[in-house]
């Protein structure tokens, strides 16, 4: 698309988006002299927070709709991760000789540094953090963006650049890829998500499966071996061009991972080789809770140290860090029950991890905006865990067809409500967790609006 930075200089260029990600596109294609509109179906009114932002950039906007003049008028178009890129403008666009892309895909091309990409389901954004603090602690510079965090076009108005950058990369960023190399990819599970937007599960693994896309002999996949969709995907020819690490918790695949590369966890050590060496780390004061941040530890670990970690920093950070808001994070204990704010568990395979953190007496607080999502995955974990179902919001009556059968419930008309009313049915030695498996946006801008709410409630009782 372009080799180098000068060659936006008077290019038209449509921005579709005005979230952060497009304020941010549209100060970087300023700064290098593109003429910029940008397009978004909100009025001037509702992005008014954003447009305050761009202060007097000379930029036109279209906003309000999407106008095909608009479209047809550009050298390019960049869309924001947010925005699907199947709609029927983009189709016409194409169809006219448009060139449409992705704000990642087109950052992408301009970063010259080493690139992790960490794509998944769930656990992005913890092990990508793990990453980063891996190798801060080992001197390497590092930049952390992405699909949770800044986007990723900032780096490129950083003065001065990192040795490493980490991308955490969702399927939406990776819906419009093209040319994006890694030279790592860490792949940590793969289940049932996004099929508000998706028609299908099988539309969004061919989503995710994207990011194999250009790997080469150069390229290093860190793969999860215990989930069996993800070993499906490492079939792949694409995948198999480079080399792969396995991460595993089934101390029965040591000899087969360590013969080839990898790392895994028995007790309370996790063994790890990406040379001829193994070397093993003491997990036993690790302050993550729940089994599968051993999961998110052991793909940081393999990332980190094909980067130059040294074993001290990998070390540190496994004593030290202690996972980050709105995952599995422990709120209070009243009265001997114990509180913990999962609102990040967006989905069903992240309320699976949760429940998977605790043996039994769980009152499980769930739902906020209906996906389609199926919960029937969940009926053995609530029937063996979960005394009592709390449900609030959009979902709640999708999940109580899946789940009302197998553990008291109750269907609650709000947020609060649903909180106050799990409170009242606990008792000594309980465990309230609100892993909801369900976006936010019915009733919260975000999961840490939800989350928040969560934690302020909580901590008001006696």
């Amino acid at each position: 698309m372009f080799t180098d930075l000068s060659q936006l200089k008077d290019k038209k260029i449509l921005v579709v988006g005005l979230g952060k990600t497009g304020v941010a596109l549209c100060k970087f294609l300023h700064e290098h002299q593109a003429q910029v509109t940008v397009t978004d179906h909100k009025s001037k009114p509702e992005l008014a927070n954003q447009l305050e932002q761009m202060g007097d950039l000379p930029i036109k906007f279209d906003l309000g709709g999407h106008a095909p003049k608009t479209f047809l008028a550009q050298d390019l178009v960049i869309l924001s991760p947010g925005i699907p890129s199947n709609l029927k403008i983009f189709e016409y666009a194409r169809s006219q000789g448009i060139k449409i892309t992705g704000e990642f895909e087109f950052a992408s091309q301009f970063v010259k540094e080493p690139i992790i990409a960490l794509t998944g389901t769930n656990g992005k954004t913890t092990t990508a953090r793990l990453v980063d603090q891996m190798l801060r602690e080992s001197g390497v510079r590092t930049w952390v963006g992405g699909s949770m965090g800044l986007p990723f076009v900032e780096y490129l108005r950083l003065p001065e650049k990192a040795q490493i950058v980490v991308a955490e990369v969702s399927s939406y960023m990776l819906e419009s890829v093209d040319t994006f190399s890694p030279q790592n990819i860490v792949f940590m599970n793969l289940a049932e998500n996004h099929l508000d937007r998706y028609r299908s599960m099988e539309d969004y693994v061919n989503a995710k499966r994207r990011v194999f896309r250009n790997t080469n002999q150069a390229t290093t996949s860190i793969l999860n071996a215990d989930d069996n969709a993800v070993v499906e995907l490492a079939r792949d020819p694409a995948v198999q061009r480079g080399r792969i690490f396995y991460f595993s918790r089934k101390p029965q695949l040591e000899p087969q991972i360590m013969n080839i590369g990898g790392a895994v966890n028995i007790g309370k050590e996790i063994r790890v080789r990406t040379g001829p060496e193994i070397e093993n780390f003491d997990i036993s004061g690790m302050l993550m809770r729940g089994r599968h941040a051993i999961e998110n530890l052991m793909a940081a670990m393999l990332a980190a140290r094909e980067h130059g970690a040294t074993h001290e920093g990998i070390q540190k950070t496994i004593n030290a860090f202690r996972g980050l808001q709105h995952r599995l994070e422990y709120v209070r204990k009243v009265g001997g029950v114990q509180f913990f704010n999962d609102s990040k568990a967006t989905n069903v395979h992240a309320v699976l991890r949760g429940l998977d953190s605790f043996e039994e007496n769980v009152i499980l607080i769930a739902g906020g905006k209906d996906t389609n999502a199926s919960f029937e995955a969940l009926r053995n974990p609530v029937r063996r865990k979960v005394k009592t179902l709390i449900l609030y919001g959009e979902a709640k009556e999708r999940i109580n067809r899946d789940l009302g059968d197998f553990s008291e419930t109750f269907l609650i008309g709000t947020f609060e409500e649903a909180v106050l009313i799990a409170y009242q049915k606990s008792r000594i030695a309980d465990t309230v967790l609100l892993s909801p498996g369900c976006p936010a946006t019915d009733m919260f801008d975000s999961y840490e609006e939800r989350g928040d709410y969560f934690k302020e409630i909580v901590r008001k009782f006696n």
